[in-house]
C-alpha cells in the first residue's frame, strides 16, 4: 500500500480552496489590462469634451459666418444670369447640407457629454461615422468647386473681398466693455 490515500470528504476542502486561487488568478488576469484599457479611456473621454467644445464654438460659428457673411456676399456680387443662378445653387446646396449635419450633430451631442464625462460609453457609433463622413465630403465639396468660385467672383472687386473681410472680423471682434462713470 502507497503512502497516499485516495481522496475523500476529508480531502476535499483542499482542493476547493485551490479552485478559488484558480477563479481568483482568472479575475487579477482580468484586472492587470485594466492600466492598458484606462489610457484609452481617458482619450475617449477628452476627444468627446472636445468634439462637443469644438462643434458649438467652432464648426456651428463657421456655419453662420459662410450663411450670414460668404453666402450673401458671393451672390450679391456674382452677375446676374447663370453664374449667379449657379452660386445661389451652391449656396442652396451648402446651405441643407449645414442643417443636415447639424441635426446629425444633434442627435450625437447627448451621448458625447457622457462620454466625456465617464458616465456612458455608449454612442451610436454609425451617427458618428456618417457624421465624420458626411462633413468630409461637404468640405471636399465646398473647397473644390464654391471656394473657387467665392473666390473669383469677389476677387474681381478688391472692395467686395475686403468688405467681407471686415464683416467677419467684427463678428468676432471682442466687444468692449463699457466702464462706469
Amino acid at each position: 500500500m502507497s503512502g497516499f490515500a485516495a481522496p475523500n470528504a476529508v480531502d476535499q476542502p483542499i482542493a476547493d480552496f485551490s479552485q478559488c486561487h484558480a477563479g481568483i488568478l482568472r479575475k487579477l488576469d482580468g484586472l492587470a489590462e485594466l492600466p492598458a484599457l484606462l489610457l484609452p479611456a481617458a482619450r475617449a473621454r477628452a476627444l468627446a469634451e472636445q468634439s462637443v467644445e469644438f462643434f458649438r464654438e467652432a464648426i456651428f460659428e463657421h456655419h453662420l459666418d459662410e450663411e450670414r457673411e460668404l453666402f450673401p456676399a458671393v451672390i450679391a456680387s456674382s452677375e446676374a444670369g447663370a453664374e449667379r443662378d449657379r452660386a445661389q445653387a451652391l449656396v442652396r446646396r451648402l446651405t441643407d447640407e449645414h442643417r443636415a449635419l447639424e441635426t446629425l450633430w444633434k442627435r450625437l451631442e447627448g451621448g458625447l457629454k457622457k462620454v466625456a464625462k465617464g458616465q456612458s460609453f455608449e454612442l451610436d457609433t454609425a451617427d458618428l461615422e456618417a457624421l465624420v463622413a458626411q462633413y468630409r465630403a461637404h468640405a471636399s465639396f465646398e473647397e473644390a468647386e464654391f471656394l473657387p468660385m467665392a473666390q473669383a467672383i469677389l476677387g474681381r472687386n478688391g472692395n467686395h473681398m475686403a468688405a467681407l473681410g471686415l464683416a467677419l472680423h467684427m463678428r468676432h471682434a471682442p466687444m468692449p466693455v463699457a466702464g462706469y462713470v
